[in-house]
């Protein structure tokens, strides 16, 4: 089953990065990727919904099958972070 890798950006320079970093790691055939630009929203209210279920309080943040990455909740996102969290490993 395909890891659902979602991505909180505002489409800015600092998050432009990881977009780009989280999209390098994760595989295209155990990977799904979906990008949230904040700023543009989305046509749904879906972004918005996530952005509270998640409990995202700082961009760029990086939801794995579903939950918040602890390295999204207080520090930065690492290419550590990303590989525990089983993005382009093979967890």
């Amino acid at each position: 089953m395909k890891k659902q890798i979602e991505i909180f950006t505002a489409g800015c320079p600092v998050c432009n990065p990881v977009v780009d970093m989280v999209k390098s790691l994760a595989s295209e055939t155990d990977s799904q990727v979906t990008v949230y630009d904040l700023v543009e929203q989305c046509e749904s209210k879906e972004c918005q919904d996530k952005v509270e279920l998640y409990g995202v309080k700082r961009l760029p943040a990086v939801a794995v099958d579903g939950a918040l990455l602890d390295c999204c909740k207080g520090g930065g996102i690492t290419k550590e972070s990303l590989l525990a969290a089983g993005i382009g490993g093979t967890n």
